[in-house]
């Protein structure tokens, strides 16, 4: 089992890059119109209520302390709304909290690529905020504060405590690692003493509904070096899923010797009895990164196992061609083995995130290509299309297909929207996507026993305990990259090979490749090139997928692509590639030659239901990333008139003409 030595974002830098420019977006629209999302200053945007809450909880600690009495008001609720809660009680879910620890994480970040000091007092400000919600023993939960401190860690199944102080460690790890102020690391760490004294050997046998706690306890025992939370992180994991269920002892309840519950929290099994990826997917994925990461701190082979397995059930068949994962609204969870619907998917953003880390935590223990080749397909499809081009817009859920006239008139669907939203009232995806994307520095390198893995590409400077890199080139769009390599000591360098690339060469030819990582050594300065072959292709789904029998995906590297009914015209599922189509790339979008069906006999059933003559079409198709986007793709969508399906047709000017693999007629629909 490998120890990684990370390389912080004090010492990796992107520039000029396609990472670098989102990391702006969210630096200069995304954080600051998040802040006041928070603070419910967006119009037509569902309200937050957060910052609001933690005011009333610090105005309810002032008058407590000043020995006066503070109205106690209901506890029982997952959503608190103006109707069903009175005008001085706690509003919003019970997790509202943590998108505010999600800002100040983001942000942290962003300060670490960014100096700027209207967002450092933002910030500085923010923390002021948390810190005057802090409850004389270190507790902070506006829920509790607000409404009922005496029901403190009665209902952990349900009502996100802990999930809200792992947020809220997480920040304060953040924070302090960037700017060196102790200010939140000190308040969190009282608090986290709080619940290694409630939880710890001697306490409770209690864990968290919504896992985050655990991989939180760690982060801050590498920050703080105090080894309590590491033991309290150990315990929390391995008492889920053992009998009695913690979660009957909070109820009173019994669960009968053979039957299984609590599934959906990822506690119906002792975690390394875990063989499926069950349950809330985002939930399931925080859980399952800091299985990973105990695993490497602990070298416990048996729970890094335990991983393998999971990641591998879902990325080999619970996965979305995006990097989607959560296959169904109900409970917004994993179901069975390849159960894959387009047009229901839930594929919440989250959980594409969550996924993310997994990786990267496998990736630190267990040094092999399949993690970053996941994590890349998250990053540059499912994640990226949960944000609008402008920052300013979301999406929460990430079907593969939508029909928007039908969402409305279908309750399977009612999960979707045709269009990005200004915020929600669940705001969890908006703040994850900035704090992943304003971290991601931590992501491209892993240092392993004097061996440097590039694991994403994109233009970046990094100070390695081995060796100073700078990345250089054009993945996404020649997949060439130069890694210039200064090396302090004789190492090792290893470039992922993405999953995508069939025909990879590299400059010097003295190569080994192990778990898809193509190894150098390295004595002197030098600049390797690798150029990955980018291209057009042509994907299918495994045969068990039964809702993709008859379809398949487009992509072009690690991008996928699609369909708009805006530019093809509607009824995407009747369009057709050629037998043998040829694709053009004009640098944006992706062109092929194929037809629409047509059928003359209306009927709904009939045993001479005929084709009718397919015309050829252009059809368009762009970066599924940026699907329902403002800007309109610019695709040619008329069908040519009077020409045989057969025949090639003109498509429009390019940079670059890709011949496909052929497609058998088969439909080419991905997203309308």
């Amino acid at each position: 089992m490998e120890n990684d030595k990370r390389t912080g974002l004090s010492k990796t830098k992107l520039k000029n890059s396609f990472w670098k420019s989102r990391q702006e977006l969210v630096r200069t629209e995304v954080i600051p119109y998040q802040l006041k999302a928070l603070e419910d200053g967006v119009d037509g945007a569902e309200p937050s209520r957060c910052m609001e809450n933690f005011r009333k909880a610090a105005n309810a600690l002032a008058r407590r302390r000043a020995g006066k009495n503070t109205p106690v008001y209901p506890t029982d609720k997952w959503h608190y709304t103006d109707e069903n809660a009175q005008p001085g009680a706690f509003k919003g879910w019970v997790f509202q909290d943590s998108d505010l620890y999600k800002w100040i994480e983001a942000a942290s970040y962003s300060l670490g690529n960014h100096p700027d000091t209207k967002l450092e007092s933002a910030v500085d400000e923010a923390i002021r905020l948390v810190c005057s919600a802090a409850e004389e023993d270190g507790y902070i939960d506006t829920l509790y504060t607000i409404n009922n401190p005496a029901a403190r860690f009665e209902n952990l199944r349900d009502f996100h405590e802990l999930y809200c102080f792992g947020h809220l460690a997480e920040a304060a790890c953040a924070h302090f690692s960037i700017t060196g102020k102790p200010a939140l690391l000190n308040a969190t760490a009282r608090f986290a003493d709080l619940i290694c004294r409630v939880f710890g050997k001697d306490g409770k046998k209690g864990y968290d509904g919504h896992p985050i706690a655990e991989e939180a306890l760690l982060k801050l025992y590498e920050v703080t070096g105090e080894h309590r939370y590491l033991d309290t992180a150990r315990l929390m994991i391995d008492r889920r899923g053992t009998r009695p269920y913690y979660f009957d002892t909070e109820r009173d309840a019994h669960t009968p010797d053979g039957e299984m519950k609590y599934m959906y929290n990822q506690a119906h099994l002792p975690v390394r009895n875990q063989k499926e990826a069950a349950g809330h997917a985002v939930r399931a994925v925080y859980l399952y990164t800091a299985m990973a990461h105990l695993a490497r701190l602990d070298q416990d082979e048996a729970l890094l196992n335990a991983c393998k397995t999971l990641f591998d059930d879902i990325t080999r068949k619970k996965m979305y061609i995006t990097g989607g994962i959560g296959s169904t609204k109900d409970g917004e969870a994993f179901t069975y083995a390849y159960d894959l619907p387009n047009g229901t998917a839930y594929s919440e953003t989250c959980a594409s995130v969550g996924l993310v880390f997994f990786a990267r935590r496998m990736m630190q223990a267990d040094c092999d290509s399949k993690y970053f080749n996941a994590a890349e397909r998250c990053l540059y499809n499912c994640i990226l299309a949960g944000m609008a081009e402008d920052g300013k817009s979301f999406f929460y859920t990430n079907p593969l297909e939508a029909e928007p006239k039908t969402l409305a008139l279908d309750e399977r669907r009612s999960h979707i929207k045709p269009v990005r939203q200004k915020w929600f009232d669940r705001a969890c995806c908006p703040p994850n996507i900035a704090r992943l994307i304003s971290d991601l520095g931590e992501y491209i390198f892993t240092e392993n026993n004097g061996t440097v893995f590039i694991n994403l590409y994109d233009n970046c400077t990094a100070e390695c305990e081995s060796a100073a890199i700078e990345i250089l080139g054009d993945y996404t769009g020649s997949g060439k990259v130069n890694v210039k390599i200064k090396p302090k000591k004789h190492m090792k360098i290893a470039f992922r090979i993405p999953e995508w690339s069939e025909n990879f060469t590299f400059s010097r030819k003295d190569v080994f490749i192990k778990k898809g990582y193509a190894y150098f050594e390295i004595n002197a300065e030098q600049t390797i090139s690798a150029d990955f072959g980018i291209r057009i292709k042509i994907m299918r789904c495994n045969p068990n997928v039964r809702e993709n029998a008859g379809k398949i995906a487009i992509m072009r590297g690690p991008f996928v692509y699609c369909m708009e009914e805006t530019d093809n015209g509607a009824n995407l599922h009747m369009l057709r590639l050629s037998d043998h189509p040829k694709f053009s790339f004009d640098g944006e979008n992706i062109y092929a030659n194929g037809y629409r069906e047509s059928f003359e006999n209306q009927a709904l059933y009939s045993d001479n239901i005929h084709v009718g003559t397919a015309k050829v079409n252009v059809i368009g198709l762009g970066d599924y990333s940026i699907f329902a986007s403002l800007v309109k793709f610019n695709i040619v969508g008329e069908e040519p008139q009077d020409t045989a399906p057969e025949e090639t047709v003109p498509v429009p000017p390019q940079q670059d003409a890709e011949e496909g693999n052929g497609s058998e007629n088969e439909g080419a629909e991905n997203q309308t």
